[in-house]
């Protein structure tokens, strides 16, 4: 096998190899960055949203309890007055 061919052969894959490396793969790292960074804005927005819902779910467990354990008022007359309190609550 002649090695002097060999030389500019891989010297010339080198240069291709680097062409494409500008070319191709750096904007396609920066598109999986980018991609990655939509990714984590929207993971963060649902559980925004689902602390917000469980902040919700906790007040109405909240109120359950009351009107078990609150023995002093009637029971009908509670929970018409705690129906009015989570609209005001959700209005503000």
């Amino acid at each position: 096998m002649n090695f002097a061919l060999l030389i500019p052969i891989l010297g010339i894959s080198c240069g291709l190899l680097a062409i494409f490396g500008g070319v191709f793969v750096k904007p396609w790292i920066k598109y999986k960055q980018e991609q990655l960074k939509v990714q984590t804005q929207m993971t963060a927005e649902k559980a925004a949203q689902y602390a917000a819902h469980t902040e919700l779910l906790e007040q109405r467990v909240r109120v359950l309890e009351r009107i078990v354990t609150d023995k002093g008022m009637d029971i009908s007359q509670q929970i018409e007055n705690l129906r009015d309190e989570p609209r005001t609550k959700e209005l503000s």
